[in-house]
């Protein structure tokens, strides 16, 4: 059978506008483990990816406010903590679903590093809660944060920087846990957050305060572990051309030549849709294979081709 990487949107963790208690974020992630359990049916072995937007936000949030009792700790460390979070959360999910199914499949959890370009990029990538205009206002002259709109979402966050993924540290150790389970079911947690951002400083490894994207972290992870396919959940059953307009329409196949030219037209929006498509773009392009957009309730039809969007190399038009 064939293997997968499926990168979980936020919203698999926690809806907007939502307070991230942990018995909130549980739930949520007690649906997405059936999603996840359910595509054993058809891959043998799954790459979970997550995203940890609000959870670093508020990590980080949590040391500011604490700062003057404890000493605050680096963005970077705080991606590590989510991870940690997130990971026991998601895999406890995954094992009593496994139990509850009667299915079987080997399980870890890998805190994950990646390697980005040691050259700065501007803050891009937002994190933590929503707020409204005032607050984010006041945010942005005392703290001197960047902070952006989400017109869907109705509030304004943080921005962080957001440098790309060059490579995936510990890589060869995964491979060998893939090649040992060719014939049995695996279910690998890893490159939570897009993993822990670091640069290489001569014979050093060095933390970065930054979020790498998740989506990308799972593309270039999909291509260096061979997966066949890479599944990319979010909120929306399909990637739109003119989302949000009167003439929005799904795009259900496409080739990534076409989809790059939508994406130079700026008709996805960096920091939600943007980074899923330039993902798709790169996975199709280097391993020729399929990448899905959609959402959990759609995507047993996505996986057949019927719902979703499917970024395939033989396709170059839009149907």
């Amino acid at each position: 059978m064939s293997n997968a990487v499926v990168a979980l949107g936020g919203n698999a963790i926690l809806q907007a506008g939502e307070k991230a208690t942990f018995s909130i974020q549980m739930g949520h992630l007690e649906n997405t483990a059936k999603t996840l359990v359910s595509l054993l049916d058809d891959f043998n072995a799954l790459i979970v990816t997550h995203g940890n937007g609000p959870q670093v936000g508020d990590i980080l949030l949590q040391n500011e406010i604490a700062k003057e009792e404890i000493p605050p700790m680096p963005l970077d460390a705080c991606v590590a903590e989510s991870q940690g979070l997130i990971g026991f959360m998601l895999q406890t999910a995954i094992m009593n679903e496994l139990r509850r199914s009667r299915k079987k499949a080997d399980m870890m959890c890998c805190l994950t590093l990646v390697e980005i370009d040691a050259n700065p990029v501007p803050p891009s990538k937002p994190i933590g809660p929503y707020y409204d205009k005032e607050m984010a206002e006041m945010l942005r002259e005392q703290k001197g944060w960047e902070m952006r709109l989400d017109p869907g979402r109705g509030g304004y966050r943080r921005l962080v920087p957001s440098p790309r993924p060059r490579s995936i540290i510990g890589l060869a150790a995964l491979q060998t846990l893939m090649a040992e389970h060719r014939s049995s079911p695996l279910i690998l947690i890893v490159g939570g957050g897009g993993g822990v951002p670091v640069v290489r400083d001569g014979d050093t490894y060095l933390g970065r305060e930054a979020v790498v994207d998740k989506d990308l972290t799972s593309s270039l992870l999909a291509c260096s572990l061979g997966a066949d396919t890479l599944i990319m959940l979010t909120d929306i059953g399909a990637v739109y051309r003119d989302y949000g307009k009167v003439s929005e329409q799904p795009i259900r196949t496409i080739g990534p030549a076409e989809l790059e030219t939508l994406l130079s037209q700026g008709q996805f929006p960096p920091g939600s849709m943007g980074p899923k498509v330039q993902a798709a773009i790169s996975f199709v392009r280097g391993c020729g294979k399929r990448a899905l957009i959609t959402d959990a309730p759609t995507l047993p039809d996505a996986l057949l081709g019927k719902a979703g969007t499917t970024v395939v190399r033989e396709r170059s038009r839009t149907e």
